[in-house]
């Protein structure tokens, strides 16, 4: 997805474009994720303004192609179990407000007029009018479509090339070089990976998420609807496994149910401990759901930077490189934002947001980054056919 972003908004700046992606469009990351475009969970800073930067950006694409992705202004409730629960989120919501975000507070008794299905004994809620969703496979690939940039599927990057001085000159694939003056790594969990072909590092780890799919239903749940906690979770470090109740539907029917998290490298095997959390947290939220079938579940893996920002930007490490990776679970919301600002960087703009927090090379001096399970974090990773820049 932030890949198809940058080749839209490239392309739109005058640029001829090309994607190379060793699998097909989507059949990564992308392909396993909800298509959530959030503000809600985000505090105020560089990640909150390139939310609402990217917020903006979609919306005009959802005028333009909306109905191709299913692009859908929706909103966004947060709901809170207790008392001191509801007092933290208005906490948050108000550092959120002073940052651009509309952040409406609801009383217990307003949540029934939002969603007739939620669990009752709720102590309130905060509603984000401005989170929405899209179906990030179908946007994915109509961006790319739509920018007419030429796409090089099936198409496994093997080393980038460098000229004497170590400026970048294209890519080395399996099937023959590609030569350009800037190349963009929007590789996502393997952003790393590509990076050390240039001979920089970038710390991307996979972080390994869960989705449990209904049998289509009517439209039972409106908008997308969280438990307070997922905000702690979406900011742990924590390798271990981390589930909060996360519950939206969708255009065609099905119910999506996330949301976990943990750092297990590129292991895809079923975790029946996350599934059965995910379903529990579903069902304490909307207790309908238990009488639900799931159809089915399936696992993705966000690319995890270490403080939890992307790396967006050029490399000063290797001129002509810029990064757009690292975006963990916010890359579909955060992606055309990124795009936007890669493509004001590459035609030599001033970018809309200041780039300095999402520098490549902010982890130049950092020691490397040692959790428990991270040892794995790159092992086996040939086996998911996903995307490559």
């Amino acid at each position: 997805m932030v890949g198809a972003a940058c080749a839209w908004y490239a392309a739109r700046a005058g640029l001829d474009v090309r994607v190379v992606d060793r699998g097909p469009v989507a059949g990564g990351t992308t392909g396993a994720g909800e298509g959530n475009l959030l503000v809600s969970d985000k505090e105020p800073g560089p990640e909150l303004d390139l939310a609402l930067l990217s917020a903006r950006l979609w919306a005009q694409l959802g005028d333009e192609l909306g109905t191709a992705f299913e692009y859908e202004p929706k909103g966004g409730l947060v709901v809170a179990a207790t008392p001191d629960a509801l007092t933290a989120l208005h906490a948050f919501a108000d550092g959120q407000r002073s940052a651009g975000v509309v952040a409406d507070p609801v009383r217990a008794d307003q949540l029934p007029s939002l969603e007739p299905h939620l669990a009752t004994g709720q102590a309130g809620g905060v509603f984000y009018p401005q989170d929405a969703q899209v179906m990030p496979a179908l946007a994915a690939a109509h961006l790319l479509r739509a920018s007419g940039a030429r796409l090089h599927t099936g198409r496994t990057v093997t080393g980038v090339l460098r000229t004497a001085d170590g400026t970048v000159a294209g890519v080395r694939t399996d099937r023959g070089d590609l030569h350009a003056p800037a190349v963009v790594n929007a590789a996502g969990t393997w952003g790393g990976d590509l990076a050390a072909l240039a001979g920089v590092r970038l710390p991307v780890l996979p972080r390994r998420g869960f989705v449990l799919v209904t049998e289509p239903l009517p439209r039972t749940v409106r908008h997308k609807v969280y438990a307070a906690d997922y905000v702690a979770d979406v900011a742990s470090d924590s390798a271990a496994l981390r589930t909060s109740p996360v519950v939206e539907g969708t255009a065609a029917g099905p119910v999506l149910i996330g949301a976990s998290r943990e750092r297990v490298g590129f292991d895809r095997s079923l975790s029946l401990a996350a599934v059965r959390a995910l379903a529990a947290g579903a069902i304490g939220l909307f207790p309908f759901l238990e009488r639900v079938r799931a159809l089915r579940t399936y696992a993705g893996f966000r690319p995890y930077l270490p403080d939890h920002l992307p790396a967006i930007g050029p490399d000063p490490r290797a001129p002509g490189l810029f990064h757009a990776c690292g975006h963990e679970g916010a890359g579909i919301g955060l992606a055309v934002g990124t795009g936007q600002l890669i493509a004001q960087r590459l035609t030599g703009k001033t970018p809309e947001l200041d780039l300095t927090p999402f520098r490549p090379e902010r982890f130049e001096s950092c020691e490397e980054h040692e959790t428990s399970g991270d040892s794995e974090d790159f092992k086996d990773h040939d086996t998911d056919g996903g995307d490559t820049p």
